[in-house]
């Protein structure tokens, strides 16, 4: 996920979006022809798709930046959030159909062809031309992004509270959840409807923050994050199975009262040109380490008993965002004057 980040700038911030579509255009057939016939060759393939959608993201985050006019952009990273969860919620249904009838292959053709498009498709507008600068290493660049970062406290802290959430509170949510709907409910229903809910949940907060505008933002920002605690909270109870259904929705609904404002807050902190490399280190604390959370949270449950990680991992999400908002500039996100 660096990559966008520390390639991106003025010129080449869409030549970033360009080439990782086209890197993530070119691993779905490939993907479709491996399919039973060579393993490595389909984990090579998924790996360069990941790569590719690693390096879009942070790119196409400071596009944002600049194509879309400050007054706005917290309606334009609501929308953005909104097709994404959208997606996640009608994506597997349609996917399953889909694969009736045109079998696997065909469908991992089909994506590569989305990113194809994505990668293709003129942009409205144009940039402001900016004058070229002396390249830097790829080590120097992140570094400099790092730099920039260390220059917002609330950002630092915001990351912090993030990460913690990610690496705990979804990754014992997504162990626990199939165990508990299956051993504590007997049905495998109440898995389907949590994750429903999830995003049922973040559809509406999408909603929800594209107008709403509080005074202190980064302090309602941090309490929708430290929401996420009431998932494992939910597990770790004997409560009804509605219970469960309506923490998950609660959770969607307080990540997206996180994630939109906290975008759109870097966008309007973070220096332009060093904006690709911030959101590149914000996707790679965050959601780049969850796969280490989760592999730690199977032995955890293990070692210590369900009861106690979810116990553990409900705390640090309401803890973490808490500590988070005690950050100079956390109520506004903003910088210290």
């Amino acid at each position: 996920m660096p990559v966008g980040g520390v390639l991106a700038d003025r010129y080449s911030r869409r030549a970033v979006v360009l080439w990782a579509g086209l890197t993530a255009a070119a691993a779905g057939p490939v993907l479709a022809f491996g399919l039973g016939r060579s393993l490595p060759l389909v984990a090579v393939a998924a790996a360069v798709a990941g790569a590719g959608q690693g390096a879009c993201r942070p790119a196409f985050q400071a596009l944002v930046a600049e194509v879309v006019e400050p007054e706005r952009r917290q309606q334009a990273n609501a929308a953005m959030t909104f097709a994404v969860r959208g997606t996640t919620l009608l994506a597997p249904g349609l996917t399953a159909l889909l694969a009736t009838v045109a079998g696997v292959p065909a469908l991992l053709a089909g994506i590569g062809a989305v990113w194809l498009v994505a990668a293709l498709v003129p942009p409205r507008g144009t940039l402001p031309p900016a004058a070229p600068r002396q390249r830097a290493g790829f080590v120097a660049e992140f570094a400099d992004g790092v730099r920039e970062a260390r220059r917002h406290p609330w950002f630092l802290a915001g990351l912090a509270a993030l990460t913690a959430v990610i690496a705990t509170g979804y990754s014992a949510t997504g162990v626990a959840l199939p165990l508990v709907s299956r051993d504590r409910y007997g049905t495998e229903a109440v898995l389907a409807a949590a994750l429903t809910a999830y995003t049922a949940g973040a559809l509406a907060g999408a909603l929800l923050v594209a107008r709403w505008r509080p005074r202190a933002q980064g302090w309602a920002a941090l309490a929708g994050l430290g929401c996420y605690g009431f998932a494992p909270l939910a597990l770790l109870l004997p409560v009804p199975a509605v219970v469960v259904v309506a923490a998950y929705v609660l959770a969607g609904i307080g990540i997206e009262l996180f994630n939109v404002p906290w975008f759109t807050a870097t966008q309007r902190e973070v220096e332009p040109d060093k904006l690709a490399r911030v959101s590149s280190l914000d996707f790679v604390l965050s959601y780049g380490l969850a796969p280490v959370g989760l592999a730690l949270i199977a032995p955890a449950i293990e070692a210590f008993g369900a009861g106690a990680v979810l116990g553990a991992c409900a705390l640090a999400c309401f803890v973490a965002p808490g500590l988070a908002a005690l950050a100079p500039g956390s109520r506004r996100f903003s910088r210290p004057r």
